[in-house]
This record gives structure tokens, C-alpha cells and sequence, in this order.
């Protein structure tokens, strides 16, 4: 795997970037990260390493930069910045470091060769591009609800794993970008997995110019006028509606969409090969005809992104067939078909209803304790067991011997739930391990830092509560189901306010064992 900063390498005669105190290998940095090989330098003159963490004991991308201090903040920053952003498609950053006469920032490692190593073997199939497509906009998509920019978008950052986990690196926070920019990029991801080409010659990539050796990429096929090819000029098989939808994004006379609803295009698109669907449906295009009628939408601002009002249709929709399904109770089985009508009376030459999703358990991507009221954080461990599907093993509070809020001592403790990207949810139920404790359910649009200060933050943000809260439950299991059928959502914080008595009578205790999301 070229794990590299920017996701470009020097050119293989480029010089040292630096002699006296270049790291070794048996290094270890901030008594932590041990460094095991040198990897590559990137195009910004950093040093890749393979590293370990002798900690966790799990291999790492050590990413450094000589000297540091000011020269280091654009790197710092951003490391920083993309250490808030948890998302199945975002490369990890784990830790991020200044020394001073060096600086490095600690990544996830990933097995795997970039996209541009990739496509050096030939131009990619439409199936695997759309794929590709639609996880680098959904990281884009959880980057820019935190209001934030990637600004670092293009072939080299781009990573596929050895087991086809696709993921984006490198954010950058230099202030030059914009999320439209970044959307725009998702246009060239497409277009060079596509055809092997690059479309943005006025934009190359950081660090590439001509003869960089294998940081160079081909630019695109232009006519005379500079107006690039399409994909399906440039090479056969390209369908259509993936034609159209990559020139789309790469008109600057188009107006982009935001990347949440490029990522539900791209998803609608990502489709297995035998799925014929598309071939009636097609794309959703970001412009109208130009003979076609001047429509409202149009006069009140020209080339809309109608993609966007169909995106929010189809949510809708979504929305509308779940709500009217039934959801099952404690026993229910993880996946539950949604009640379909019989087809047995359609009229002749009509066609049978289409059926609605499935509502099933959705995967949730991350979970964390939120305990706002605590500075010594000895409650925040092993948040993981409770989506680990084994009931007999949770998380639990600390005993405490006063009855009240926690003894009185704080006004409650909740588990912060990530699901990845916005999700339609029917339900959320928590396994408790007795009865009469008290909580409910909040959601929110942001993440923050894993902190006091940081838990306090996001409480106050959580405002939305979902359905009603429950007041000294006599079960051991809570179901909350007031979820808006038009709303997505992606966090959400399951808050104890109350503490059951021990058995034992000798003060006050929860355990949470299991913590299930469905929806579709």
C-alpha cells in the first residue's frame, strides 16, 4: 500500500528531505508509536512510515514533517479537524503530534493501493466506479455536516483495501477549497476511474506537474477549444446515465449538488450487475432540457440540482411505506418484510405494487459513553459491548449510594450512537439489565470531541427527543419508535436520567447489554 500523506509520492530520485535526525527504524515516537519502515515521501516532502502502536498493538501510518511548529499547523490542523469526522469511508487519524524540530500526525494504516494505482492497470468497470463514487461522497457527506471542507479530493487519496473497503485521506484545512469543490471532484474520481484520465487540468493535483515521474496522471482527451471528452467518447461500455451524471458534476455551468444527496444518487446507482434498473430509470440529471418550459424551479434561479427535490421524494416515500408497516415487539426476528398487498387483483395490464424495503437492524458504525458531569472519565470504557449482540455482557455505571440523578451528583449518562451516514430509522431498543430505570432519546447533527467539555456540548446540542421518554420502566427493555418517517438520521443518544436500585439494596446501578437500531 502507498500509504502516503497527500496521496502522492516524491519522484524516486527526489533528494532526503532531511539527514541529520531523520528517524530509524526501532524508533518510538511519544513513547507510543514504534517506527518499522520507511515507506515513501510524499509530494509535500513528509516521510511515510509503516509504524506500530505498541499500545494497542496495531499498525499504524506515521506521517512526519521536519521542522515543525509553524510550518506544521496546516498538517496539525487538519489531522485535527479530520480526527472529529468517525465514517466507514474516512481513513482513521489517531493522534497528532509537534515536537517541535518535527512534527507527524498518526493514521489508520490500510492494505490496499491507492485509486490511482489502481487505474494504472487499466480503466475500471461502470459497476466498481459508481462504487467508488459513492463512498468517497458519502465520506464527503459526513464531512461537510460538521461544516467542514476535505479540499484534498483526487486519485491519489482515494484508497482501496485489499478486502474493497474504499477509503478517503488527507483532508486538508488551508482555507483554498470549498465543498462545492469538493463535489466537483467526486466528478473527476468518476471520470478517471473511468477512463484513466484526469479532467482537471486547471486544477492538478497538489504537488503533480508535468514529469513528476509517477506522480504525473494523463490529462483528459480535449477538443480544441479545451472541452474535455466525455467517458463514453473516450472508451466503450460506459452507460448513459453514469456518462451523464460525471459530466454533470464536471459543468461548472451546472450547479453542483450538495455531496448528501450526490452520496443518495450514487447509492441508488451502486447497484448490483444483474439489477436491470437502471436501464428504465436512468440517472437524475442536475439540468433541465433547454427547450423544455421554464419551469418555477428554474425561474427562480436558472440550471437547478433538480436531483436534490427528487432525493427528498424519495425520502419521502421511503418514509411514507415504512410508517405504514408494522414493527414487531421484544421477540421479533432482526429482519422484518414490510406487509405487502396482494397482486392477485391488479387490473389487467397494470403492473404489481413495487414492494416496500425490508426494515432490518442497521449497522451502527460507532458508539461512545457521553458523561458530561464526571473529569475523571472512569465511566467512558468498553462502550463497544453494547452492540457487540451478546446480551449477557454490557456496559455499566458505577454504584451510587444516594437515590436521584446519580446520587445526585450528576443529571444523567447516555450512549452516543453513530450509524455511519443519515438513515431512515424505524426504531432504537436498549436491553437493560433490570427494571425501573429512567431515559430517552435525543438526536442530534454533530459530533464532538470525547471530552467533558466536549459530552457537555453535545448534550446541549441534542435537543431533539424522539417519541416519549420512559419514567422507572418495569421492563428491562425500551423501544423508542417516535422517529420522523421524513427525517434521516445519523446520531442519536440514548440518555439515563434515573438508576434503578440494586437487588442487593446497597445503592444504585444500570447496565446497558445491547443497544439494536432498525430501519431501512
Amino acid at each position: 500500500m502507498t500509504q502516503v500523506g497527500e496521496g502522492q509520492e516524491a519522484e524516486e530520485s527526489a533528494p532526503p528531505v532531511m539527514t541529520f535526525g531523520a528517524p530509524t527504524a526501532g524508533e518510538i515516537l511519544a513513547e507510543r508509536y514504534e517506527l518499522v519502515e520507511h515507506i515513501n515521501n510524499d509530494s509535500a516532502g513528509r516521510l511515510v512510515w509503516r509504524g506500530v502502536d505498541v499500545v494497542l498493538r496495531r499498525p499504524v501510518a506515521v506521517v512526519l514533517r521536519y521542522p515543525g511548529g509553524d510550518s506544521a499547523t496546516e498538517m496539525l490542523q487538519a489531522a485535527v479537524a479530520a480526527s472529529r469526522v468517525i465514517h466507514p469511508n474516512l481513513v482513521g487519524v489517531y493522534d497528532a503530534i509537534d515536537e517541535g524540530e518535527r512534527a507527524y500526525v498518526v493514521r489508520e494504516w490500510v492494505d490496499g493501493r491507492s485509486l490511482r494505482e489502481l487505474v494504472a492497470d487499466g480503466p475500471l468497470d461502470p459497476a466498481r466506479a459508481t462504487a467508488i463514487g459513492n463512498a468517497v461522497a458519502s465520506a464527503l457527506a459526513s464531512v461537510h455536516a460538521t461544516g467542514m471542507v476535505h479540499g484534498n479530493v483526487h486519485p491519489g487519496t482515494v484508497m482501496i483495501s485489499d478486502d474493497g473497503r474504499v477509503v478517503l485521506a488527507d483532508a486538508r484545512t488551508d482555507g483554498e477549497d470549498s465543498q462545492e469543490n469538493d463535489v466537483r471532484a467526486v466528478g473527476g474520481i468518476l471520470y478517471f476511474a473511468l477512463t484513466g484520465h484526469w479532467p482537471h487540468a486547471e486544477a492538478p493535483l497538489r504537488g503533480a506537474t508535468a514529469g513528476h515521474g509517477r506522480a504525473a496522471i494523463v490529462d483528459a482527451v480535449r477538443d480544441a477549444s479545451g472541452s474535455i471528452a466525455a467517458p463514453r467518447q473516450v472508451r466503450a461500455g460506459v452507460p448513459a446515465y453514469l456518462d451523464d451524471l460525471t459530466m454533470d458534476l464536471l459543468d461548472p455551468e451546472i450547479a453542483s449538488p450538495s455531496s448528501d444527496v450526490l452520496a443518495a444518487e450514487l447509492g441508488r446507482l451502486d447497484i448490483p450487475a444483474e439489477d436491470h434498473f437502471l436501464d428504465q430509470t436512468g440517472t437524475i440529471r442536475f439540468s433541465a432540457d433547454p427547450g423544455d418550459d421554464p419551469s418555477p424551479l428554474a425561474a427562480a434561479g436558472g440550471r437547478k440540482v433538480a436531483i436534490g427535490i427528487a432525493g427528498l421524494l424519495a425520502v419521502a416515500l421511503v418514509g411514507l411505506l415504512i410508517g405504514i408497516s408494522a414493527f414487531g415487539g421484544d421477540d421479533s426476528p432482526d429482519t422484518q418484510p414490510v406487509a405487502r398487498p396482494s397482486t392477485s387483483g391488479a387490473p389487467a395490464g397494470g403492473t404489481a405494487p413495487a414492494p416496500a424495503p425490508a426494515v432490518r437492524n442497521l449497522t451502527i458504525q460507532d458508539v461512545r459513553i457521553i458523561d458530561p458531569d464526571s473529569s475523571d472519565r472512569a465511566e467512558v470504557r468498553n462502550a463497544e459491548k453494547v452492540i457487540d449482540g451478546d446480551e449477557d455482557e454490557g456496559w455499566e455505571t458505577a454504584s451510587y449510594r444516594n437515590h436521584g440523578k446519580f446520587g445526585g451528583l450528576k443529571k444523567g449518562m447516555g450512549i452516543w450512537i453513530d450509524l455511519g451516514a443519515p438513515r431512515t430509522v424505524k426504531s432504537l431498543q436498549a436491553t437493560l439489565s433490570s427494571t425501573g430505570a429512567s431515559a430517552e432519546l435525543r438526536a442530534g447533527t454533530a459530533d464532538f470531541p470525547s471530552s467533558s467539555s466536549g459530552d457537555r456540548q453535545l448534550v446541549a446540542s441534542y435537543s431533539t427527543t424522539i417519541g416519549r421518554p420512559f419514567e422507572e420502566h418495569d421492563g428491562t427493555k425500551m423501544t423508542f419508535n417516535g422517529f420522523d418517517a421524513d427525517q434521516k438520521y445519523q446520531y442519536l443518544l440514548f440518555w439515563i436520567t434515573e438508576l434503578p436500585e440494586k437487588d442487593s439494596g446497597d445503592g444504585w446501578k444500570l447496565g446497558v447489554q445491547e443497544i439494536k437500531v432498525q430501519g431501512s
